[in-house]
């Protein structure tokens, strides 16, 4: 394309991904990223510290970045499950998605994004009423902020596990809270493509509707191979299902659907992270690399 990317699309990281916190200080990170003009957006996710939330505030504030917020740490790291068939345990989810809107907006994101929680095959129909009872009590309050939320679809069966899962069942789910709630959107990523058996043809098409925001990675689906399942190592990892061509075919799909949008460009940001002792800014410029060459790649 002769045109820059950036005149399509809000590039953004994924904080936490690019810099794992056990390994690199949040405030660094953050500036690390703030000073890097190749992006135009940056997620962020729980920071449980009061001045360390504030410090943060006020470098996002300078930054110009567009502020997104991942709720699925909160989540993922507790084991609270929005669809939870128990009824106390899917209010509690609920309630740290609630929380999770309140510090989005502190941050000065205007949404957040989530993922559905595990199922049993005995219990799905119930998971799935379950998770819209979630979704629409999340929306609703954030629609009194004027805020966004996205689901994140995610595998079904080989790490994640989450109810939501296969791209026609994903349509579903979101046709079913668009009837409800008009601030409800997907979020689909290259990477979680292979661990659901799909291709970005086929999960661009059938989402083509819901879809309000992107991620890009990759991902390993070789049973018995390093970095197995859901774990977004970079580009050119061995054995790895995603690289520069998948991600040009990516940009393809999302050229022929109609997501090239320079007055309201969709964010589309990298979840890759360091795998083992390799180094997070090294393969945050791995992947703007694949960016860029996948980009040069793509017809006018």
């Amino acid at each position: 394309m002769k045109d820059s990317i950036h005149k399509f699309f809000q590039i953004g990281t994924i904080q936490w991904m690019s810099h794992p916190p056990d390994k690199y200080n949040l405030l660094d990170s953050l500036k690390t990223i703030a000073c890097d003009d190749f992006f135009d957006a940056i997620e962020i996710t729980q920071i449980k510290d009061n001045d360390i939330r504030e410090k943060a505030k006020k470098i996002l504030e300078q930054s110009h970045l567009k502020v997104c917020y991942g709720a699925q740490p909160r989540l993922l790291s507790t084991g609270l499950n929005p669809n939870d068939t128990n009824e106390e345990g899917r209010k509690k989810a609920e309630a740290t998605l609630l929380e999770a809107v309140d510090e989005a907006e502190y941050l000065g994101a205007k949404g957040i994004a989530f993922l559905a929680g595990k199922w049993e095959e005995e219990t799905k129909s119930l998971a799935y009423s379950q998770l819209l009872k979630t979704t629409k009590a999340v929306c609703d309050y954030a629609a009194k902020k004027n805020m966004q939320v996205n689901l994140e679809v995610f595998d079904f069966d080989m790490d994640k596990a989450a109810l939501i899962g296969p791209a026609p069942y994903a349509a579903q789910f979101a046709a079913d809270m668009r009837m409800v709630c008009n601030n409800f959107g997907l979020l689909v990523d290259l990477s979680h493509f292979p661990t659901t058996y799909e291709t970005s043809r086929f999960v661009i098409q059938t989402l083509r509707p819901f879809i309000t925001h992107l991620h890009i990675g990759n991902a390993v689906v070789k049973p018995g191979c390093t970095a197995y399942g859901d774990m977004h190592p970079r580009f050119g990892f061995p054995e790895s299902a995603n690289d520069t061509m998948e991600l040009l075919d990516f940009f393809k799909v999302l050229k022929e659907e109609g997501f090239f949008n320079k007055e309201n460009p969709y964010v589309l940001s990298m979840e890759v992270k360091p795998w083992g002792d390799e180094d997070g800014d090294i393969i945050l410029a791995n992947t703007k690399r694949v960016i860029n060459r996948a980009w040069a790649l793509l017809e006018d």
